[in-house]
């Protein structure tokens, strides 16, 4: 029987997750509503982010708290699905889901929306929510994990930047699907 985060055994138990989190900002030409329209449509984040793809809303399921949507995640020439569950979901506001689900999820994304000018701040935030073999053995495998994000995030946000300079003027077919009645 192999060790877990939460057994006193394994080399990370007893460390905080709450330090492993980040930040990243990038202004977009887009009003806050259109930012949100497309970050929540999930199966357009492999647009601009480069470890992510395949993502897609369960069937029946959209941009609202307690959709769940699963895709395919790549890092050092490994690749895996994730499920998560959509946590929060403003539009114009607010965007957010948790990989593995609101009760028992490992990491929390957050996407926030703020005009300023003729555009908007768009705001992408990563927090480690409990420490999980998945993540690794070793505080070295946790600090990696979070700077590899956070450098994804980056290239996603600057990503997002130029595809939505370059379609500017473009009608986006984003799909706007309510709540199941």
């Amino acid at each position: 029987m192999s060790a877990t985060a939460s057994d006193p055994r394994h080399a990370l138990a007893g460390l905080d997750p709450a330090p492993f989190t980040f930040i990243r900002r990038c202004w977009v030409d887009a009003t806050p509503d259109s930012v949100y329209d497309l970050i929540s449509d999930v199966s357009l984040i492999e647009t601009w982010s480069p470890s992510a793809g395949g993502v897609s809303y369960a069937p029946g399921d959209g941009p609202w708290v307690g959709a769940r949507f699963s895709g395919r995640n790549r890092r050092d020439g490994r690749e895996w699905v994730t499920h998560s569950e959509v946590v929060r979901a403003d539009p114009g506001t607010a965007f957010a889901f948790v990989v593995g689900g609101a009760d028992h999820g490992i990491v929390r994304w957050d996407w926030n929306f703020h005009e300023q000018g003729r555009g908007s701040i768009v705001q992408q935030s990563w927090q480690l929510l409990r420490l999980d073999p998945v993540l690794g053995d070793t505080l070295q495998d946790v600090h990696s994990l979070r700077d590899h994000m956070a450098a994804s995030a980056e290239s996603t946000l600057l990503a997002l930047a130029e595809w939505i300079a370059d379609t500017k003027g473009v009608t986006w077919a984003v799909p706007q699907n309510g709540p199941r009645t």
